[in-house]
């Protein structure tokens, strides 16, 4: 993957996100300071923290440096108000205008807000990531079935096979029941270490 597909890549595995919770990120959800990342209004209506990986920082702030640039020119040109949710535009009516409110992804051409009376851009789509990934998946020669969730999957994987508690991973996927992240370590019990007797043959 290359590019912003690859960056939301990296989130996905790099953080345990799901691939539209990574598109409707704010650039106010991001904590560089903390290594964290405010997921708002997960699945289940509930917001939560992951981590924001170490590697991924510098690729995140040259991103965000280009977002911003993109969000002054439209506002040079009369636009640049990120969508808000109608409770939050009434309360905080300049709050569209803000860096801090703008989407973390942005599509690259805006649409036109009829409700509204003004243009403005909405954050990626998700087939712009599914269709990176999947092309990503065939040139690599994976056979396996493979999507964006397969990212999300194995950072639940991985962090358990590096011995995190499955609380821990729990809290991070934000799963309300333990019984659907305890899922994940089935792989842990599969017998890597067996060597079949047909390979001592030649012992």
């Amino acid at each position: 993957m290359q590019g912003t597909p690859r960056l939301i890549g990296g989130l996905l595995y790099g953080s345990g996100l799901r691939v539209m919770e990574a598109l409707t990120l704010r650039v106010k959800d991001i904590d560089f300071v903390r290594n964290d990342i405010l997921v708002r209004n997960a699945k289940g209506q509930k917001d939560r923290h992951t981590v924001l990986p170490e590697s991924l920082k510098d690729e995140l702030r040259k991103h965000l440096e280009s977002v911003r640039q993109l969000q002054k020119s439209d506002l040079s040109k009369g636009f640049g108000r990120a969508p808000l949710r109608d409770a939050l535009s009434v309360k905080y009516p300049n709050a569209d205008r803000s860096w801090s409110w703008q989407w973390v992804f942005p599509a690259s051409s805006r649409y036109y807000d009829r409700e509204a009376r003004t243009e403005r851009r909405h954050h990626i789509h998700e087939l712009v990531v599914q269709k990176a990934m999947k092309q990503a998946v065939e040139a690599a020669g994976i056979t396996k079935p493979a999507s964006c969730h397969s990212l999300r999957h194995s950072f639940a994987t991985h962090l358990l096979e590096s011995g995190y508690d499955i609380r821990t991973v729990q809290e991070l996927l934000g799963h309300t029941d333990v019984r659907t992240t305890q899922i994940y370590t089935h792989v842990l019990n599969r017998p890597h270490a067996v060597r079949s007797p047909i390979d001592r043959l030649s012992d």
